[in-house]
């Protein structure tokens, strides 16, 4: 099928991505004329596992414009992934998406098209983005695109770092419409995702016992609140684990250990279960900002989503109290800060914990020093921030007071902790992911301090 993406982000590259590989016709279309250059030049705008790889395999199949005429008047399906920020309010911006179906309706081609949302939108927006479409084509052409045009929604469930694994091996696949021909023009254009019909890429291998993937079909708000309800399901596990560390470490309980036992549960499962500094990123915070938005809009107050947002922006004050605790001060003290992307695997800034926590740190006096495998440069050119930036472990603990680990880079796990501990003025570890061998760096001479977790070793001589 002959298919155009609006927008090239994680979302629309890896949709774009995606349905290329499984064998259909794509365009992808971006106002950004350097992003687009660099695109048709096989070159993805951010760091995503495998992206490089993948635009490789599918060359001859997709293609990457700033002209909506070159992509919409041939396409059968027509996505709308483009980026949806939240305003003051906590609604989001839909300013992008109003563009881009105005676009559409002026450039729809002779043949029947269903139009996509993809981008995460509140309920209602399958029948704004119709309107929309519709009225600019009435101004263009003159007339109503009476049997050419159908609106549906497409909600994605994909993880920055581990997006195109997820678009190829989803565990289901939601899609919301009234017109049954949307319904249909979509099942096929899935059809390869669905039955696991292809060949997986060399680096993607397909998971063991993969079967066939749930084709989900509702009506339009259905679809578009199932997203809203997913994102906000996760979010609340996530300040849940985190509430019960705060107790964990009242009452002496390990909560590692804690959600293990819980996790073990079938009804609940394992997954987001990690206390620590909390989530961030372009999805939680903007959905379940989004989501209280929406609640107030129909007079409703949503309290569960509300405290869970409040647990988890309170986890970055309650590191730098465990670091108050252990300095005394913060005043003039060189904090080390490992990873600055909001998860790893990423160089997406966006909602970081780690950026917010060297915010407040910075409030209080400190210098802080950060290290990323892969945001560095991202971040020296986006983050407004006096941060100190260190290429190399050594470069990064020199002279420092205290490490935190902020985002759970594999590569923190391997590095030489016990060659290192000379570097630094005082060998605290303070650990916002509870990733890093505790035990170990007590042994090695740290104080190692977690969330929820035991607090190990002895920090002595430590200067006020």
């Amino acid at each position: 099928m002959k298919v155009a993406v609006i927008g090239t982000g994680y979302v629309g590259l890896s949709t774009a991505l995606s349905l290329a590989y499984v064998g259909h016709e794509v365009v992808g279309v971006d106002l950004d004329e350097t992003k687009v250059a660099r695109l048709n030049e096989g070159k993805p705008p951010f760091h995503e596992p495998h992206a490089e790889a993948m635009l490789a395999l599918v060359q001859d199949r997709l293609s990457f414009t700033t002209r909506y005429e070159e992509a919409i008047p041939q396409a059968e399906v027509v996505f709308l992934a483009v980026g949806t920020p939240s305003l003051p309010d906590g609604s989001p911006d839909l300013s992008q998406v109003r563009e881009a179906a105005r676009a559409i309706g002026r450039h729809l081609g002779e043949g029947f098209t269903v139009v996509v949302n993809k981008s995460t939108v509140p309920v209602g927006s399958g029948n704004y983005v119709e309107a929309l479409v519709r009225r600019a084509f009435q101004e263009a052409h003159g007339g109503e695109p009476d049997g050419r045009l159908a609106v549906a929604s497409n909600p994605e469930f994909l993880r920055e770092g581990q997006a195109l694994y997820d678009s190829l091996y989803p565990d289901r696949i939601v899609v919301g419409a009234e017109d049954k021909r949307a319904l249909e023009v979509l099942r096929e254009l899935y059809e390869p995702i669905l039955e696991q019909s292809f060949a997986p890429p060399p680096f993607l291998p397909r998971p063991e016992r993969m079967g066939a993937v749930p084709f989900v079909t509702t009506d339009l708000a259905s679809a578009e609140l199932i997203k809203y309800g997913a994102n906000a399901f996760l979010a609340l596990k996530i300040s849940f684990i985190n509430e019960l560390a705060r107790l964990a470490e009242k009452v002496g309980a390990d909560i590692r250990e804690v959600a293990r036992g819980i996790g073990l549960d079938s009804r609940i499962g394992p997954r987001f279960l990690q206390a620590g500094l909390g989530w961030g990123g372009s999805c939680f915070p903007k959905d379940t900002a989004a989501l209280l938005a929406m609640g107030r809009e129909y007079g409703l107050n949503l309290p569960i989503t509300e405290a869970a947002r409040a647990v988890n922006f309170g986890q970055r004050t309650l590191l730098v109290e465990k670091l108050l605790a252990e300095l005394k001060t913060l005043k003039g003290r060189t904090i080390a800060l490992l990873g600055l992307a909001f998860k790893p695997h990423t160089d997406d800034l966006r909602e970081s914990p780690a950026l917010a926590l060297a915010e407040l740190l910075l409030k209080r006096g400190a210098f802080v020093r950060a290290h990323d495998p892969v945001a560095l440069p991202r971040a020296k050119r986006e983050v407004g921030l006096p941060l100190e930036y260190a290429e190399d472990p050594r470069a990064l603990l020199r002279g420092v007071d205290a490490v935190v680990l902020a985002t759970d880079w594999p590569e923190y796990r391997t590095w030489p902790w016990g060659e290192l501990k000379g570097l630094l003025r005082t060998p605290l570890v303070v650990d916002g992911r509870n990733f890093l061998d505790g035990k170990a760096l007590a042994a090695q001479g740290y104080r190692y301090v977690g969330m929820g977790v035991p607090a190990l070793g002895i920090l002595e001589g430590v200067r006020v």
